[in-house]
């Protein structure tokens, strides 16, 4: 009777090249993810596959879809995973106040407020390093892609610590040319989102709001709606701290106010322990109590 030969055990390298793949869903996306060549992260999970003798992924068109060995594998991994990133996170909680802090925010709301507004975070801390990602997809604190987060909207993650940092206010913005053919009962022309940003609630109420109105500027950013606005390209639903950065905009009156929105921090529950992390969010959660007035137009 022939002996089934076992399979190898996998390289951890491997496996951490598996579940970027799982997680970005294509060879780029997860090439960029890692900084390394599409080819590199091909010949990786193929050397898992030889190692585990087991196919991980149906290869379409449209990307990498996990057959249901790969599920199994993918839920290990991610096991082994946290396992690693907890002994990280109990080194580094007995650490200084020194290293890198990871930030991810909307691209707005880093540019026209928070890194003009980390000078005094730098003279207090000088060994702390930040790498600030605005990027419009969500990224994971749990998989270690960011340490903090802030975002609009009440979260939903049970297993994160949450604060509320601000209510941001929004209004209507546009040039001061503009401004004028409005008040003179002019229809207003828009500045809005792409089509891609449909899960972003501003843009879900403006659509809806002025659904019979003509988008003559579609942007999936708001400092460059802001900068359509300023060149006289139409009028831009922006919060209060983009317009105070623009002195050249104007508020204008369309007989609907943009709801205000909540932002919040997000930080894991791990690795609030890490003395660096806590300072950057204390830090970030004592700068938007300080700066209510230009959040909300209101006064404390």
């Amino acid at each position: 009777m022939a002996v089934q030969k076992r399979a190898e055990v996998p390289d951890w390298e491997d496996l951490r090249y598996f579940l970027a793949l799982v997680r970005h869903g294509s060879l780029s996306a997860a090439a960029r993810t890692l900084k390394v060549s599409h080819a590199t992260v091909a010949r990786r999970v193929t050397s898992l596959e030889a190692a585990l003798r087991a196919s991980l992924f149906d290869r379409r068109v449209d990307g990498y879809v996990l057959t249901a060995r790969g599920r199994q594998i993918a839920e290990t991994a991610r096991a082994m995973e946290d396992a690693a990133i907890a002994v990280a996170d109990q080194a580094e909680a007995a650490g200084g106040l020194a290293g890198l802090v990871r930030l991810t925010m909307g691209r707005s709301l880093a540019d026209a407020f928070v890194i003009d507004r980390l000078g005094d975070l730098r003279e207090q801390h000088p060994s702390i390093d930040l790498e600030i990602v605005t990027d419009s997809r969500v990224m994971s604190l749990s998989r270690r892609e960011a340490d903090i987060a802030l975002r609009f909207g009440q979260p939903k993650d049970s297993d994160l610590l949450t604060q509320r940092l601000a209510t941001v206010a929004f209004d209507f913005y546009a040039s001061r040319q503009v401004a004028k053919t409005i008040a003179k009962d002019a229809q207003p022309v828009m500045i809005g989102f792409d089509a891609e940003s449909h899960f972003i609630a501003d843009a879900a109420w403006l659509e809806r709001e002025f659904s019979d109105s003509r988008f003559a500027v579609r942007s999936n950013s708001q400092t460059s709606q802001a900068a359509a606005a300023r060149a006289g390209l139409g009028v831009a639903q922006l919060p209060l701290y983009v317009a105070a950065s623009n002195p050249d905009l104007v508020p204008v009156r369309l007989g609907k106010k943009p709801p205000d929105r909540e932002l919040w921090l997000l930080l894991r529950r791990d690795i609030a322990r890490v003395p660096r992390v806590r300072v950057v969010a204390d830090y970030l959660v004592a700068l938007f109590r300080r700066e209510r007035r230009i959040l909300t137009g209101r006064p404390h």
